[in-house]
């Protein structure tokens, strides 16, 4: 008994605790990941697509000029199945320890690989993900803004691109103080809309238009290492256009949950809802974008399409839309993590101000490189193979096995290891592709023309 600590000494410690446990409780409060949590699935469905069926969409046509139709069916197909098995993965672990959620992809990480090690593995390339899809969509919604003034008014005087790129930044200047995920449901309603909306009109119009006049689909690099290197490259555009599970455990997140009813019923219900969308977007626009066009058509499969040129018009805008409401989705989860840092380790107070300042300079970057750097194809296969492919394809699954360790020879062990070994080889091959097409369009670019 002799041994009892002062009793004062122990009120203070609990009174500290619970004011701890209070500041905590009212910072996630004011975190956009984890301050509103009464979604609906459908939010999960359209959340999702805004997040996956990105510009991507419309390069796939490029990319089975790349890979040829053998490989290029196999290679859309296989990452349809691979990536929803990865996603129902990140579904099911996002509550499996009993009373905790993982709201975000690195906590997941943590949990799997240590606190440290966890956040070394996944903020990298998580962050990569992000900040690169915020990038190349300031470019795309940049160029799109361009290819609907030059097709309205054909006659008009030339604007730099660099001045569209300012154009669609200004949007989000607005747009990125919306506090958290629900806030954004409208935004990203239109743009799962617009998506669906602009990829019929890139198969549709195809289709009107017809196979070309002796249309070929043979490569067109004349050397064997043109022809494996754009392989390569286009293997990026197919695992970037496979990208939302960088937001996929954000998104679950807001969505509510009890012991009875768990947040992985819901979660799933959307996913299979947007899956369904994606297929219906990519593969049309992929095999009658390529059956129409072969081995001519464009990196952007609505540059092919000429005319109608008010048809032309309307789909640019409408991926203008799209990208607006994709930007934000992939900006959120990084707002969270910089957010996070300032008022949790810097000790930052949890203002609109502070907000304010972040979230504006996170969107002038986005916007200077994009200016900097508008190559859209090459850093699409660069991008695509060296993050995507990861937190995509085999991270989920390497999570899965050092979580739930499956039985050696098991189904699952198996699947798990089919996906990490495919997944390894898109990371390691993809770039070296996109790397080479960012060389070879950068030896003839200005800055800033």
């Amino acid at each position: 008994m002799g041994t009892q600590a002062p009793p004062e000494n122990g009120y203070g410690r609990s009174n500290s605790l619970e004011e701890k446990s209070a500041k905590e409780k009212a910072i996630d409060e004011w975190l956009p990941i984890t301050s509103s949590r009464n979604a609906k699935w459908w939010y999960s469905a359209f959340h999702n697509v805004t997040a996956m069926v990105g510009a991507g969409v419309l390069s796939l046509p490029y990319a089975m000029s790349e890979l040829g139709w053998g490989p290029g069916v196999t290679v859309l197909i296989l990452s349809w199945i691979i990536t929803l098995y990865t996603l129902w993965q990140m579904v099911e672990m996002h509550e499996m320890v009993p009373g905790r959620r993982f709201d975000r992809y690195h906590e997941l990480g943590q949990y799997a690989f240590g606190e440290k090690l966890g956040l070394y593995i996944v903020v990298p390339q998580q962050l990569i993900v992000e900040v690169g899809v915020c990038i190349v969509y300031m470019v795309t919604g940049g160029k799109s803004l361009k290819k609907f003034h030059d097709t309205v008014c054909s006659t008009c005087k030339d604007i730099k691109l660099t001045y569209f790129i300012m154009i669609f930044a200004s949007v989000h200047f607005v747009l990125s103080h919306l506090p958290n995920f629900n806030s954004i449901s409208g935004v990203s309603l239109a743009a799962a809309v617009m998506s669906l909306s602009y990829s019929t009109i890139a198969w549709g119009a195809s289709v009107d238009k017809g196979v070309q006049p002796n249309v070929q689909y043979g490569y067109k690099a004349k050397t064997t290492a043109g022809t494996v290197f754009n392989f390569f490259s286009a293997l990026g555009d197919v695992a970037f256009a496979y990208a939302g599970h960088n937001v996929v455990l954000e998104i679950q997140a807001t969505i509510p949950s009890t012991p009875e009813k768990p947040s992985k019923g819901p979660m799933w219900r959307g996913v299979i809802v947007a899956y369904i969308v994606v297929a219906l977007c990519y593969f049309p626009v992929a095999l009658v974008g390529y059956w129409m066009f072969g081995n001519s058509v464009q990196d952007n499969i609505l540059i092919s399409l000429e005319k109608p040129a008010w048809l032309i018009a309307m789909a640019n805008m409408f991926v203008v839309v799209h990208v607006i409401g994709s930007y934000q989705i992939y900006a959120m989860p990084v707002f969270d993590m910089m957010e996070t840092v300032l008022v949790k380790k810097l000790n930052f107070k949890p203002s609109t101000t502070l907000r304010f300042i972040v979230r504006n300079l996170y969107v002038a970057f986005t916007m200077f490189i994009g200016i900097t750097f508008p190559f859209f194809g090459g850093l699409l296969g660069f991008f695509g193979g060296f993050a995507f492919a990861p937190t995509t394809y085999f991270l989920p699954c390497v999570m899965w096995l050092a979580i739930y360790k499956p039985r050696k020879f098991s189904l699952s062990w198996w699947t798990n290891w089919i996906c990490i070994v495919l997944g390894l080889m898109l990371m390691i091959l993809s770039p070296i592709g996109g790397l080479r097409q960012i060389i070879l369009q950068a030896k003839d670019y200005e800055f800033y023309s």
